[in-house]
């Protein structure tokens, strides 16, 4: 064997182990030839039944840019403005999948053609079509739009359930130009369930597949493969360093099981139908955990039951810890949200919890998640407490919670403070986690309903004198109000 075979063979023997070990390696160059050819056509044919699926869609949309002349910028934003902001017409490059030939149904994502005035549709035959929106669902981004024309292909869905981390997949898609559609790049499937990636939200639904095969801008909307050509993901966003827009090996897509689940109901109904608790969630940390003596940190915590909703129903309680859905153990409160949401109303659901460090199952008939409108307003009080919190630069707790528990609290009345923000004026005027407000100026705090109702009546810039205990040391405090 020549040397240039020798270095070639563990090359060869590399490329085996990731494609799963398909066929042995052998010393022999033929048989290293077998299995590189093998190999290289997995890729191909997935390539091959994947390709014309993938469309390129390029969108239009108008966008108000309004003129200012430099020379007002000294005066702030809204200084300078003269009439109405000139419209421009934006375009936006796009990729999408036909997942119904017959009909003519391909999905894409939300912001793809959000705001669309005109969507153009261009095939792999080269043939441009026009087409007009099913319907979008913002949460999970994902949208479906429809063209009128044969010879159509539709993808072969696979099941991203089934998928496995290293697993080798292929992205296509459109990036940067329509003039580079249906590239065709290669990595694994480098994590799954990835939440909290585009927004922090509780509306939003993700449980992206993580992949390094490239994704670019232009990409959104395209394929994701396995090497089988199953559909498996619809691509959707990139991480970068802030400054660049291209790849940095760190790519996401919808599984394929969820974005079929909103494209049945956006084409039925027109809009996703999702199902419900009722309650707040938030993920256990290793100090809740420790708290509520569980051997590991997994499930979610529920820190509210609102009223007359499945949850408060069926006897869920705060403070119970969701640990299962069902057979599905869940990971974390983005988890949790995602298996509620993918069931649908009136179904009955088996959560078993853990309650005073015992499991519990309690059967849950779902319902229907409510309006936006409805959402909203029961924000209120998080987003309320969110704005005392930018004030004060402390969290709080009522002491009767669970995160009370993870401290040593021996008064009766008052609010815990949980967590201090460490540039705040409260933490350089020494209030600490553990600490529980019982008094701001002349008024008692028994619970958070007092502290709420006692800050409303205070200002920017004033200053509170709060009365704390600390163990069994009562301090004060003068707090200066952001």
């Amino acid at each position: 064997m020549n040397k240039r075979q020798t270095r070639i063979l563990p090359v060869l023997f590399f490329l085996l182990l990731g494609a799963g070990s398909l066929v042995a390696a052998t010393p022999t160059a033929a048989a290293g030839d077998v299995t590189a050819r093998q190999i290289n056509d997995l890729f191909i044919s997935a390539s091959s039944k994947a390709n014309p699926s993938v469309v390129t869609i390029a969108t239009e949309r108008v966008v108000q840019r309004p003129f200012r002349h430099p020379f007002f910028d000294f005066w702030g934003d809204d200084f300078g403005r003269f009439g109405p902001a000139p419209e421009s017409r934006s375009r936006v490059l796009g990729s999408g999948v036909i997942i119904n030939a017959a009909q003519g149904y391909i999905v894409t994502n939300h912001h793809v053609i959000d705001d669309a005035e005109d969507i153009e549709v261009m095939l792999i035959d080269k043939r441009e079509l026009l087409a007009k929106v099913v319907g979008t669902d913002p949460s999970s981004d994902i949208a479906v739009i429809k063209v009128e024309a044969g010879n159509l292909q539709q993808a072969l869905v696979g099941n991203s359930d089934e998928l496995r981390v290293g697993e080798w997949v292929l992205a296509i898609g459109s990036p940067f130009s329509p003039n580079l559609d249906h590239t065709v790049t290669a990595g694994i499937v480098s994590a799954k369930g990835r939440s909290d990636v585009l927004s922090l939200s509780s509306r939003r639904y993700e449980d992206f597949i993580q992949t390094d095969a490239a994704i670019n801008p232009g990409n959104s909307g395209g394929a994701l493969v396995n090497l089988k050509g199953e559909l498996i993901g619809i691509n959707t966003a990139i991480a970068t360093d802030g400054f660049s827009r291209s790849s940095a090996g760190v790519g996401f897509a919808i599984p394929i099981n969820l974005v079929m689940r909103v494209v049945d109901d956006l084409i039925e109904h027109g809009k996703v139908t999702r199902a419900y608790l009722g309650v707040i969630i938030q993920d256990v940390d290793a100090s809740l955990a420790k708290a509520l003596d569980m051997k590991s940190p997994v499930g979610a915590i529920v820190s509210e039951v609102h009223s007359d909703t499945p949850a408060e129903k069926a006897g869920i309680k705060e403070g119970d810890v969701i640990i299962r859905v069902d057979d599905i153990a869940i990971r974390d409160n983005s988890h949790l949200r995602n298996v509620i949401s993918s069931s649908r109303p009136d179904d009955r659901r088996k959560v078993i919890i853990i309650r005073d460090g015992k499991e519990k199952t309690i059967t849950v008939k779902l319902g229907e998640l409510p309006a936006e409108e409805t959402l909203a307003a029961r924000d209120d009080d998080r987003d309320e407490e969110a704005t005392v919190q930018s004030r004060t630069g402390f969290t709080v707790a009522d002491l009767d919670s669970r995160e009370a528990l993870r401290f040593d609290v021996r008064a009766e009345d008052g609010v815990l403070v949980t967590r201090v923000n460490s540039r705040s004026k409260a933490a350089r005027g020494g209030i600490r986690p553990g600490d529980v407000v019982v008094r701001i100026d002349d008024q008692k705090i028994r619970n958070l309903r007092d502290y709420r109702q006692a800050l409303k009546v205070y200002k920017k810039g004033d200053t509170v004198l709060l009365r704390l205990v600390r163990g069994e040391v009562f301090l004060y405090v003068g707090l200066e109000l952001s």
